[in-house]
């Protein structure tokens, strides 16, 4: 699956969840996802600021991040859904 998302591992797994970006996929830690999780109701523009400050470590992950959305608002809406119902 192409494109930007989330992906639950449960609970057995070290990182429960992970980051799909286009092909490949970055590991998010429970600390990362429950500031995210605070800004899942902020508007795009600001949870945008903080997911990039957060999981765009490398200029390369954060340009892969930003080709993947590509002025995409609902793969922004699906990140924040997903925050959402998190936890």
């Amino acid at each position: 699956m192409k494109g930007l998302h989330f992906e639950h591992r449960g609970e057995g797994s070290y990182y429960k969840v992970v980051l799909h970006i286009g092909n490949c996929y970055v590991p998010v830690s429970d600390d990362i996802l429950e500031e995210l999780s605070t800004l899942s109701s902020a508007p795009a523009e600001r949870f945008l600021s903080a997911f990039l400050r957060h999981l765009g470590y490398s200029s390369y992950l954060k340009t892969q991040i930003q080709t993947e959305l590509d002025g995409e608002t609902q793969q922004v809406e699906a990140l924040q859904r997903f925050l959402r119902n998190w936890g």
